[in-house]
Order: C-alpha cells, then structure tokens, then sequence
C-alpha cells in the first residue's frame, strides 16, 4: 500500500479531556500529523438536544466552551471534523477517504473507550483498516479505562490493526 493510501485521525484531543490521564500524548499526537500525508482531526461537540445531556446530564463541551478548542497545534491542511456523536465517520467522510484512495487509517487520541472505539470500529465495518496507535491513545477517566478498551477493540478490529 502506498503512503497516500495512509491517513491519521486525531480523535477529540480537546482541552476539556486533557488531565493527568491523558497529557502524555499530546507530543505524540503533535508529532504523528507529520508522518501522514492526510491528517483529520475531530472536535466533539456537545449539541443542546444530544443524549449526552438527556440522558446523561453531561453539560461540557456546548460549542462555545473553554473544553472545546484543540489541545494540539494542527500542521498545515489538517481536515477538522466538528461531530456530536462519539463517531466521526459519516458518509460525508467515507466519501473524503474513498475520493483520495484511502485504505488505511491510524487513529490516535482521547477517549480510547468512547469516541476512539467508536471511529476504529466504524472505520473496519466500512471497510478501511483502522491502526490504533495505543500508545498515542488515553482516557480522561484513567488507564484502566484505556487498557479495557484495548482489550475490547482486539476482539472488533483485531490485535493486527493494535499497535
């Protein structure tokens, strides 16, 4: 496969999710978006009619939050994803990956137990080859947490698409 073939996805490496947990990896991430010759990067948002405030009255990251903003400089050309779901792959999206033959996406960023599972997930039910980066991965809520959806994810993607 080529290396245009090859894209990064930065899931929600936000303000509001970094803490003790999860500042480890923000050289990582930083320096991951200049290996790739296309790099998205998603920012959750939490819309005023979500689920996340019904039914689990989670009020953070509303658009205009402090929580929202990236936690991470993006190089030149980096694709920003604005979601308010804990997945990024939309058909809009497939339709981007698919226009620039797109096959293989490596995925970093916070939370490895909710956004982070849920792009890698969708990413090999449509067909591309996700590559979590886990150590470019973290929980706000703790290694635990990471580490139990590492364990998850190789049962759905596979222990060849963890590394």
């Amino acid at each position: 496969m080529k290396d245009s073939a090859k894209a990064l996805l930065i899931v929600d490496v936000q303000v509001g999710f970094v803490n003790d947990a999860t500042r480890h990896i923000l050289p990582k991430v930083e320096a991951l978006q200049k290996q790739y010759p296309h790099v998205y990067a998603t920012r959750f948002i939490n819309a005023e009619d979500s689920p996340y405030r019904r039914l689990l009255d989670w009020h953070r990251f509303y658009e205009s939050s402090d929580d929202v903003p990236l936690a991470f400089d993006p190089v030149d050309g980096v694709t920003i994803i604005d979601k308010h779901v804990y997945t990024c792959v939309t058909p809009a999206f497939l339709g981007d990956l698919h226009s620039k033959g797109i096959e293989e996406v490596a995925i970093c960023g916070i939370d490895t137990d909710a956004c982070v599972s849920a792009c890698a997930v969708d990413l090999f039910e449509n067909g591309f080859r996700p590559i979590l980066l886990s150590e470019a991965c973290a929980s706000h809520a703790g290694a635990e947490y990471h580490e139990a959806a590492l364990r998850i994810l190789t049962r759905l993607i596979g222990k060849s698409q963890i590394v």
